[in-house]
């Protein structure tokens, strides 16, 4: 995976764009993080589509890949 670093403890409410939007889905924003254990590392997040409101679950490094997520709304 390519682009930029993150930090997953800084990631609540952060804003993300999609390069390649579906059903006109193309603003989010990082709503939960979840992890298992208080004291396991997060591995998981939510994120909400802007438009529809719709949320799904994810890995955080998949941010990461500068193919799929700007980070920022573009």
């Amino acid at each position: 995976m390519t682009g930029v670093r993150l930090n997953p403890a800084k990631l609540l409410r952060s804003k993300w764009t999609a390069c390649v939007p579906a059903n006109k889905e193309k603003h989010f924003m990082v709503v939960a993080l979840l992890q298992p254990d208080p004291a396991a590392p997060i591995d998981t997040l939510t994120i909400e589509a802007v438009h529809s409101g719709r949320r799904f679950d994810l890995p955080w490094r998949a941010l990461c890949d500068a193919a799929v997520w700007r980070q920022g709304w573009a």
